[in-house]
């Protein structure tokens, strides 16, 4: 690993802090406030509703990237971004008043999505999302939540794949649906969208130019690579691919930030064990483990994700995240079936 990439791992570290201790910290405010979003968070359910409307909404921006409705997409996701920025903003100034920033967000994304604003708002949509879905979510429809969609993920990336053209789809966005970790000072996310922008033209060119060659140099160029093709076959190599040390940034989806957070704050809501003495935090050692055994699945990621390949996230994230939780549990003195939120089932 690159001196610069440890850089990029402590800062994408330093998001999920803030959106797991930013989660941590509406909790109080949300519940107090009403923003449950179910009558019985108890219901399992409830996650079986989240990962149906998850799934249907992946068919939706699939299809709008494959009929070209991209812009309709980040239309929606900048709108997100300003609603749950709301919530958050509402928590701290009265409601009106939270407005204000609520829509700078939203039109910071439109005018300006350079990473840091994008880092941003994905911040705050995330502590946002995990709060009210972790005030919404007891502890078994957490666990079924978490453990459904760790699942969902691997096949949707290993098997399937169509998560990997869901994220090729939202890469051309700039919308804070995928966290962005630079690697350097000076990287710049529309810097380098304007030098492919530039490259695609020159590639145009060179097309054109190609186009009007004579039928017989078309012909030996079309020899020449038939004789090559079985070489670049054998290596198995993209010729263009940067090595690992000359990535300016790396990406990460702010799911992978966001559903391990609400197994956080759904047990600093519902989980019977004593809170700790921690300012302005409602945390309890089931919560404080979960956030351990989740940044202990994302130091694993990103060790994944710095060789250059994409990887699933939730089973390494979500599966840090129950065990630290069920450890927390065992070690506050929760009985297992209370821990799992079965106890009311027997």
């Amino acid at each position: 690993m690159f001196p610069r990439e440890y850089r990029g791992v402590a800062f994408v570290v330093g998001l999920f802090l803030v959106v797991q201790v930013g989660a941590l910290a509406l909790v109080p405010e949300f519940a107090a406030s009403g923003y449950q979003a179910v009558e019985n968070p108890d219901n399992p359910a409830n996650s079986v509703l989240y990962v149906v409307a998850i799934v249907a909404m992946t068919g939706v921006m699939l299809a709008a990237f494959r009929y070209d409705f991209d812009g309709a997409i980040r239309l929606l996701i900048v709108g997100v971004s300003a609603w749950l920025s709301w919530y958050v903003f509402s928590a701290l100034v009265p409601p009106l008043a939270a407005a204000v920033p609520a829509v700078a967000v939203a039109v910071g994304l439109i005018v300006h999505p350079e990473w840091y604003v994008i880092d941003t708002a994905g911040v705050l949509m995330g502590a946002g999302a995990a709060g009210l879905f972790g005030i919404s979510f007891g502890l078994l429809p957490a666990l079924i939540l978490l453990a459904v969609l760790a699942v969902y993920d691997a096949v949707s990336v290993y098997g399937t794949e169509h998560m990997l053209s869901l994220a090729e789809g939202v890469m051309d966005l700039n919308i804070p649906v995928v966290l962005v970790i630079p690697l350097s000072v000076s990287y710049s996310l529309l810097d380098g969208e304007a030098a492919s922008d530039e490259a695609a033209g020159v590639d145009a060119d060179e097309e054109v130019d190609a186009d009007s060659e004579t039928d017989a140099e078309a012909e030996g160029d079309v020899d020449a690579a038939a004789d090559t093709s079985p070489d670049a076959d054998a290596a198995g190599e993209v010729p263009d691919s940067p090595e690992p040390g000359d990535r300016d940034a790396f990406f990460i989806g702010l799911g992978d930030a966001v559903i391990p957070t609400v197994l956080i704050a759904s047990a600093a809501t519902f989980s019977p064990a004593a809170n700790l003495a921690v300012p302005l935090l409602g945390v309890n050692l089931p919560a404080l483990l979960a956030m351990v055994g989740t940044l202990g699945g994302l130091l694993v990621l990103m060790r994944w994700v710095i060789r250059g390949r994409a990887h699933a996230g939730l089973p390494l994230l979500n599966g840090g995240a129950i065990g630290g939780y069920l450890i927390g549990s065992i070690a506050a003195g929760v009985p297992l079936l209370e821990a799992l939120g079965l106890a009311t089932f027997f």
